[in-house]
């Protein structure tokens, strides 16, 4: 399968791919996964979140559809959700916070597509992070922030996750 392939949402819905597809207005795209520094990242963040999901009221899952739109799916590397646990298999209610892990391969101008259809949708924090380079920047509606001392946090509830400390 090559990106931008195009299928029904009732294929997409009732199909599972291996890694899982993004699903936009009739055409599955496929996400750059599977290379050590992105599968280790999004391991350690996961393990994290869910260290402190009893503590926060938090639920982590990793690469997780979210339904950003109707006819519009994203699957996050990693999704926090700040509420009950979804009623379905799929997220359709705006997660807390998405984090994307780049990979090589990924295209600034895809990856920008994903941070709207996210902060549009209602997600309050995006975090963007880079395991090659070290950029790191969280997104929410009113600003971007480029992330200087590899401290990602978030408001209400407040998380801080340092990087360095995820070994």
């Amino acid at each position: 399968m090559s990106a931008g392939t195009a299928v029904t949402l009732q294929e997409y819905l009732n199909t599972s791919y291996r890694p899982d597809c993004d699903y936009l207005e009739g055409e599955l795209l496929e996400r750059n996964v599977g290379e050590w520094d992105h599968a280790r990242l999004q391991m350690l963040l996961s393990a994290y979140f869910h260290s402190l999901e009893k503590q926060l009221g938090i639920l982590v899952v990793p690469s997780t559809r979210v339904q950003v739109k109707a006819r519009r799916f994203r699957v996050p590397d990693v999704t926090v959700l700040a509420g009950p646990r979804p009623a379905t298999g799929i997220i359709t209610e705006p997660p807390f916070l998405c984090i994307e892990i780049l990979s090589p391969s990924d295209r600034v101008v895809e990856m920008q597509d994903r941070i709207h259809d996210y902060l549009d949708f209602g997600v309050r924090y995006v975090w963007l992070i880079d395991p090659k380079s070290g950029l790191t920047y969280i997104h929410t509606a009113n600003s971007v922030q480029e992330v200087k001392d590899g401290v990602l946090t978030t408001k209400d509830p407040d998380i801080r996750v340092a990087l360095s400390e995820l070994e």
